[in-house]
């Protein structure tokens, strides 16, 4: 199993550097072919008192235009040099943004997006959690920042659930190239025991991969979310690796937990898998 396609959600109306950088990593590494999209909703007014809101629309549309265009040739400059094969789409959708881009990821082995910011956009910014819950196809999360994206040093949060194991899968072709992989359960005392032993076999498993990996068993204490961040911390992770949505969603949504404060509050990029 390789890369051999990557879809990336380049978002309209901001930059799109960092992305792109972390897109180019990962396109020479597995010598991909490179697909850029980007997809944006048209303004939404209500009619009222029969005026016309003709002017409003014509607007809108030329900076629709104007901010394709500038995506587009973002893209195109950030793979100038580069010789890996290159495919842009673009679209002005009636449908929702994770709709769409679902739709496209069926081309795609992996599908690269930004962190969800704080200044939501449901016209221009996908919802990245329905996109994980929808592409059916391993998404990469990138965190903001300004330092160099890295695919060296990768932690796993490990739950035995479909979605944890989908996503150690979906994530062999880095893992197989990284110089450091972790993997780490968060377990209640009486379940202590069988973690090491549930982590000791997909140690096994992944070795039988040609992946080396050290298992960390930790013991449960408070929230979840804040005892997996400092052990990625502690490891210094460039990528981690887990199941979206293990738990019910809306649970998660309203309660918190590991997936939430990776796609919220992303301080390190992330595979994610349902």
């Amino acid at each position: 199993m390789t890369y051999a396609t990557i879809l990336v959600n380049l978002e309209a109306g901001r930059s799109n550097t960092h992305l792109l950088e972390a897109a180019r990593q990962v396109a020479d590494r597995f010598q991909a072919k490179v697909i850029g999209s980007t997809a944006c909703s048209p303004i939404q007014v209500l009619y009222g008192d029969g005026y016309a809101y003709g002017d409003i629309f014509e607007q809108d549309n030329k900076e629709i235009e104007r901010e394709i265009n500038v995506a587009e040739a973002e893209f195109h400059d950030a793979f100038g040099n580069r010789s890996c094969a290159l495919d842009w789409r673009s679209a002005v959708l009636s449908t929702s943004l994770s709709d769409h881009l679902s739709q496209e990821a069926s081309r795609a082995d992996l599908v690269l997006t930004h962190a969800d910011t704080a200044s939501f956009n449901i016209a221009r910014q996908v919802n990245t959690g329905d996109l994980v819950m929808q592409a059916g196809r391993p998404v990469l999360v990138v965190a903001p920042g300004t330092a160099p994206f890295r695919m060296e040093r990768f932690v796993i949060g490990w739950k035995n659930t479909r979605e944890a194991r989908r996503a150690v899968t979906d994530a062999l072709p880095m893992l197989k190239k990284a110089s450091q992989v972790d993997i780490v359960e968060i377990a209640a005392q009486e379940d202590l025991a069988a973690a090491r032993d549930r982590l000791d076999d997909v140690v096994g498993w992944l070795a039988r991969h040609g992946v080396a990996a050290t298992a960390y068993a930790r013991l449960a204490d408070g929230d979840d979310s804040v005892w997996f961040d400092s052990m990625v911390a502690e490891r210094d992770a460039d990528i981690v690796v887990a199941g979206a949505y293990g738990h019910s969603r809306v649970r998660e949504w309203a309660l918190g937990g590991v997936t939430r404060t990776l796609l919220k509050h992303a301080v390190r990029s992330s595979l994610l898998s349902h």
